[in-house]
């Protein structure tokens, strides 16, 4: 199977419960002429290698830095040349992909050069790789099927 590359949106959750919730995302607090400044969720869209062997949405440093994300835990990873590492857990993540989204924790990995997409965030959305078209669909159309069994 070749590779598969998708769009994505990841936002940061605890800014957008705290917009939701109407207090401001950012600690610093400005005011700019007696109007109330416009504070939203920190996201980025990110092209994402869509990793089949890997289990978790895994971003680098810079993209945690850049979405706020804080580490809450570390978390033994094992990466496809068999070599360990320990790496961070971060805080929800809100993933968007077309009308789908989910959401999950990341495993931050120092210097990673591509953004990966794994398992547990497509079965969330309900997707899958075509391996005909080797592009990502939805595994029931365009309804999101979840199952309880």
């Amino acid at each position: 199977m070749g590779t598969v590359v998708t769009e994505i949106t990841l936002t940061n959750a605890g800014d957008k419960v705290r917009v939701e919730a109407g207090v401001r995302a950012c600690a610093r607090q400005e005011t700019v002429s007696a109007r109330q400044e416009t504070v939203s969720a920190r996201q980025e869209t990110v092209s994402a290698l869509v990793d089949t062997g890997a289990s978790m949405l895994v971003i680098n440093e810079e993209l945690q830095q850049r979405l706020g994300l804080e580490i809450e835990g570390r978390r033994w990873t094992t990466f496809a040349d068999g070599g360990r590492k320990e790496c961070g857990i971060t805080e929800g993540v809100n993933i968007r992909w077309q009308n789908r989204d989910c959401f999950c924790s990341a495993i931050v990995i120092p210097g990673a050069k591509s953004i990966l997409l794994g398992v547990i965030p497509l079965e969330n959305m309900d997707l899958i790789v075509n391996p005909v078209t080797q592009i990502l669909e939805g595994a029931h159309g365009d309804e999101v099927v979840t199952l309880a069994l």
